[in-house]
């Protein structure tokens, strides 16, 4: 099992910025991704970002250029969010996957609000 302790989130007004961090207990033997997924309400859950322990990272169209997700050490993983946008109002949840696995490892989700 793996727990997380997640950091960051908040309120913000549109334009501004915000830090989520995500340390891992322990991580897989092998290959896996660590990043963040979101839900808004009454969406589905949906990949915001990711790095792979091998540096590949991977982003969705709606944040490329305004997210960057960075590796801190193979435990702990950091998403900087500007230029944020309404839509980007959600909670965010990190996640761990070894990458030849359908299993994922989920925090428990921290809000992130963008509203004038």
């Amino acid at each position: 099992q793996v727990h997380f302790v997640e950091s960051g989130g908040g309120s913000v007004q549109p334009g501004g910025s915000l830090t989520l961090s995500c340390r891992a207990s322990t991580i897989p033997n092998g290959l896996y991704a660590m990043g963040w997924y979101r839900q808004a309400p009454e969406k589905q859950r949906e990949l915001v970002a990711s790095v792979r322990s091998d540096g590949i990272t991977d982003y969705a169209d709606s944040v490329s250029g305004r997210f960057t997700i960075s590796r801190d050490n193979s435990l702990q993983v950091t998403l900087q969010m500007t230029s944020l946008k309404p839509e980007d109002t959600a909670v965010y949840y990190c996640y761990l996957k070894p990458v030849f696995s359908q299993t994922h490892y989920w925090g428990q989700g921290t809000q992130v609000t963008v509203s004038s």
